[in-house]
């Protein structure tokens, strides 16, 4: 078996998540994907594949609990993170991925051609300049921008009333918090367990008052 395959099943055999053959196989030629195109366009600084399931896939997979709804978008999803590895896990529900730079949405364009992905659309946009037609259940973020400036760049994706903010940090951001403008509240945060990392790994959901 594919030493990354073996790999990926020991680390999702330490959490509780239910992941599929076929998502398994998608997750390890995601790894595989970014692996190639990495040498070329630089899309990330982990440079071991097998890291890459740790810091990449998992950390992204801890997340999938905590998505209510149907409609998400990953901004300044990079090479797709978390986006990718949460559309494979949640194929019933819709993902667009906001990116600045061209190189990062053709790679995803790749991912999703050559891992038949049907429910993630790339989109190359700063996201203040973004409007989609219909609100989202959930804006997500990692490694994006302190959460001060998520909310506020983002503040028109939400679904009025009902969307929230889900930022994924490292150790809990209680100095971030402090920061956040008037109208935007900490609805939870939730402490993340990713086998084989190191530091603390957090879930902030925000929420915008009334």
């Amino acid at each position: 078996m594919n030493p990354l395959r073996v790999k990926l099943d020991a680390l999702i055999s330490k959490t509780s998540l239910t992941v599929t053959e076929q998502q398994r196989e998608q997750l390890v030629g995601y790894v595989q994907l970014l692996d190639k195109w990495n040498k070329a366009y630089n899309l990330t600084s982990v440079r071991d594949p097998m890291e890459m399931l740790v810091k990449h896939i998992l950390d992204s997979l801890v997340v999938s609990p905590h998505l209510v709804g149907e409609r998400f978008i990953d901004v300044g999803t990079g090479p797709g993170l978390p986006g990718i590895p949460l559309a494979i896990m949640h194929p019933d529900k819709e993902f667009v991925l906001l990116d600045s730079l061209g190189k990062r949405i053709r790679f995803l364009k790749q991912v999703i051609h050559d891992l038949k992905i049907n429910n993630v659309l790339p989109v190359q946009s700063r996201v203040e300049e973004f409007d989609p037609e219909s609100g989202f259940d959930g804006v997500l973020s990692r490694a994006f921008a302190s959460m001060t400036d998520m909310v506020n760049w983002c503040q028109h994706l939400p679904k009025p009333n009902a969307g929230v903010f889900l930022a994924l940090k490292g150790v809990r951001p209680d100095d971030e918090i402090t920061l956040l403008p008037e109208w935007c509240s900490v609805t939870d945060i939730k402490a993340l367990q990713v086998p084989e990392l190191e530091g603390e790994r957090h879930l902030v959901i925000l929420s915008r008052k009334g």
